[in-house]
């Protein structure tokens, strides 16, 4: 296990593992068949990622932290969350990406060159966002007509990240934020651990990451997780005042902390259980 370096490179994995769905291609295009989205044979290869759950009287929401790039091998499509995918009528994700391949423009030292850079070392060691539980549940919602619905539009995503401060200079110009020094490029065995950490239910390297960018940049933790977290909650408090079942996909890093999504629910008296 990776034990040391998770502050240092915490905002490349953190920006990386966040932006990545805006730098590719639509989860719902043709692609070969999905592996993770037959039925598991190999019970050596099952994982057991986190899997929450919302409800009341007449409506359950589950709520699955999600990981952005997968190597596609361990099974984790199964279980309580095929189960609760199928019983669910409704797919919830960050946002919708659009059905057409979109050019991002990534300026060095932006949150989105620091995304491109993390996914060319993903590359590195077999993980790529193809096989990203948010693709995998697009492609098995879409290949069965399920609705997907999205928390933020493609375009607010787009304009969040390319307002976030230097990594270099805190709300440091667009000259000076040119001049930031590269992303370090060696992240590949941190993503790899917080891969097989996800597959085992732990989330414990990548709450590590997101506390260490709240210590490192509090304006890009309010952005990228407080401020979300919370709008996010009150749209699940919303969506418990209609009958029904609906399956809400969102990274794992907002469901770990103090300012997670369900730390905003309890403050609002609505209790979340772990089920996987």
């Amino acid at each position: 296990m990776v034990r040391t370096g998770w502050a240092r490179c915490a905002r490349q994995l953190l920006l990386g593992l966040c932006a990545l769905p805006l730098l590719t291609s639509s989860p719902t295009a043709a692609r070969p068949a999905d592996p993770l989205t037959e039925p598991v044979h190999d019970q050596a290869n099952c994982a057991r990622p986190a899997l929450w759950v919302v409800s009341d009287a007449d409506t359950i929401i589950y709520l699955f932290g999600t990981i952005h790039t997968h190597d596609g091998v361990a099974h984790w499509f199964d279980h309580a969350v095929r189960r609760a995918f199928d019983s669910s009528s409704t797919l919830v994700l960050e946002t919708l990406i659009p059905t057409q391949p979109v050019r991002v423009a990534a300026p060095a030292g932006s949150g989105l060159a620091v995304a491109r850079a993390t996914l060319q070392s993903a590359r590195t060691v077999g993980l790529s966002p193809q096989f990203g539980a948010d693709q995998v549940l697009a492609r098995a919602a879409g290949a069965i007509g399920k609705p997907i619905l999205g928390l933020e539009s493609f375009d607010e995503q787009l304009r969040m990240y390319q307002s976030l401060p230097s990594p270099a200079r805190p709300a440091a110009p667009a000259a000076a934020a040119a001049q930031a020094p590269s992303p370090d490029q060696n992240v590949a065995p941190y993503l790899r651990t917080m891969v097989d950490r996800w597959n085992q239910g732990d989330s414990q390297p990548i709450e590590a990451v997101v506390g260490a960018v709240r210590a490192q940049s509090p304006e890009a933790y309010q952005r990228l997780f407080a401020d979300r977290n919370a709008a996010w909650a009150k749209w699940i408090e919303a969506r418990l005042k209609q009958p029904g079942t609906v399956f809400v996909a969102v990274g794992t890093g907002h469901l770990v902390g103090s300012d997670s999504v369900q730390a905003n629910l309890a403050a609002d008296g609505i209790r979340s259980a772990r089920v996987n």
